[in-house]
């Protein structure tokens, strides 16, 4: 990431410049990105292609001031730290769901160590509802975080576990991957109606005590213990709602394909 884009990223996230990325700063780059930039699919309901190139990261997300999900978010992530000076390792993992684990590739998460040697850090701003702060990868103690109560269990096949509250949510392959590896992945959550990803919309931010999501033309909001959900009418209130909660420009509604 060239100086220009990294300022460009700063100031929609709203942050100043580090002097140096310490523990201190990355904590609060982690918590900023998930308040100024949305998880979302909106890309595969609007037929727009989704690049893991590192231009198109950027561009996706400085540039036109969007969002994506996790390919694209922790994509782009990892290329602000290591602009920041940053050593940054790109992980696979398997969603956990429905009694199972997802296909390989099914999630990118980032473990980072920092310059002054701090470190080994897990990174994940692109898993939706997750750590506010990046978590201790080589802890395997209890972790409290604004969103939960987080722990990493290492497994007798030597991937790791990461829970929230107890459940199960991903298992990292600690191998180091690069980006072109999670192409095939990326297409198939894109296109195969047994990715949830093409079953509907999501667009989901951090509040400062909360979230806000839309999903399809239901407006969520949490805030503490109490949510609220309501129907938007019409697609002008839900092309409205994408402006107003996520900085999201639409000229339509992004529609969901039959299947």
């Amino acid at each position: 990431m060239d100086e220009k884009t990294l300022t460009a990223y700063l100031d929609r996230v709203g942050v100043t410049r580090p002097p140096v990325l310490d523990e201190t700063a990355l904590g609060v780059l982690h918590r900023a990105h998930q308040m100024a930039v949305p998880f979302e699919n909106l890309s595969i309901h609007l037929a727009e292609p989704i690049s893991l190139d590192e231009d198109d990261l950027a561009g996706k997300i400085v540039t036109r001031r969007r969002g994506g999900f996790c390919y694209e978010l922790n994509g782009a992530f990892a290329l602000v730290l290591q602009a920041l000076g940053a050593h940054v390792v790109r992980v696979a993992a398997r969603v956990h769901g429905d009694g199972r684990l997802g296909p390989p590739f099914d999630h990118l998460a980032l473990v980072v160590r920092l310059a002054d040697g701090s470190g080994p850090w897990l990174a994940d701003v692109g898993f939706g509802s997750h750590s506010t702060y990046p978590l201790r990868y080589g802890s395997r103690h209890e972790q409290d975080d604004p969103a939960g109560r987080f722990s990493l269990a290492d497994t007798p096949a030597g991937d790791v576990d990461v829970l929230k509250d107890g459940q199960p949510q991903y298992r990292i392959e600690p191998r180091e991957r690069s980006l072109a590896d999670f192409v095939p992945t990326c297409w198939w959550q894109q296109t195969s109606p047994e990715s949830h990803f093409t079953r509907g919309t999501i667009c989901s931010r951090l509040t400062e005590d909360g979230r806000v999501s839309l999903s399809g033309q239901t407006l969520i909001q949490t805030s503490g213990r109490s949510r609220t959900e309501r129907q938007l009418p019409t697609d002008d209130a839900v092309l409205a709602a994408y402006r107003d909660h996520f900085g999201i420009t639409l000229d339509r509604v992004p529609t969901v394909a039959a299947t």
